[in-house]
């Protein structure tokens, strides 16, 4: 029993002094970056504006590892033009300039017969009025909506996996996993019951929760599996996206726990492998 404790002090010493904090700017980061940027590039002076946000390891995790285990860049590309609300939820009559256009169509989350799993139906077409940066609405016929394009502009598309397009630029170090979605500036109806869920250990906090639920979430284009082979299906099915909540809440750990965090992760994919072999 005294050597295995004096094994894990080894390697728990061993963990601490070779994890440590990320510093400002990584060779993924940085890579991360350049791809939004020149996404941003491709489609500038065009109606239709993208805007891209870094997530997965490269934005969740602030600890840089002893042996670097992040596999890909994760870069969700929505349009700035495009915009979901839950079901029965009113439409917006002012957005933020993230949101900057003349028009602006919203989509209403409709629920399937899978949890987490949704449909889009337009619902309302929003028109700036002119000079005060307010909306005026206007209902239209309700259209079950999907996502007619699934290729990259001015990237090859070597593999599709999921609401993801993989994509690999010359010289760059890692893959892209590209992702095109629908935003949600409010907490969906799904998932309501998880800010007053009850918590036996106090994490999240109150104020993580806050920031969690004020993001709101993405719809991304995603078929489950069961639904595959059904074409209608295959063509209008979303999943909500909560991308945005796991960078805030794993951020939120300290060092120690991101380092367990790596530690799990890695031994899964280990045991995934294995399986495979």
């Amino acid at each position: 029993m005294n050597d295995e404790r004096v094994v894990w002090e080894i390697v728990t010493k061993f963990l601490l002094s070779t994890c440590r904090l990320r510093p400002q700017l990584t060779e993924p980061t940085v890579q991360a970056a350049v791809y939004c940027v020149a996404t941003r590039a491709l489609h500038d002076g065009t109606e239709v504006d993208f805007i891209p946000l870094t997530t997965g390891s490269v934005a969740e995790l602030y600890i840089e590892p002893m042996i670097p285990h992040i596999g890909d860049i994760d870069v969700m590309v929505r349009h700035r033009i495009y915009l979901a609300i839950p079901a029965g939820h009113p439409p917006p009559t002012q957005l933020s300039a993230e949101f900057y256009s003349h028009n602006v169509q919203v989509f209403e989350i409709v629920d399937s017969h899978l949890p987490g799993y949704v449909y889009l139906d337009l619902r309302y077409l929003l028109s700036e009025c002119v000079g005060d940066g307010r909306y005026n609405a206007v209902q239209c016929e309700r259209q079950r909506w999907y996502l007619l394009s699934c290729t990259v502009d001015g990237v090859d598309a070597d593999d599709i996996h999921g609401p993801a397009i993989l994509c690999r630029q010359p010289g760059s170090l890692l893959s892209i996993d590209h992702v095109r979605c629908v935003r949600c500036l409010v907490w969906p109806s799904q998932a309501a019951d998880w800010p007053t869920r009850h918590r036996n250990y106090g994490w999240p906090d109150s104020a993580t929760v806050d920031r969690v639920v004020s993001n709101g979430c993405d719809v991304v284009p995603a078929v489950h599996r069961q639904c595959r082979q059904d074409e209608w299906m295959r063509d209008n099915q979303w999943r909500l996206s909560f991308s945005r909540a796991e960078i805030v809440l794993i951020n939120s750990w300290m060092p120690v726990e991101q380092i367990v965090y790596h530690m799990l992760r890695v031994t899964s994919i280990d045991r995934a492998i294995d399986r495979q072999c």
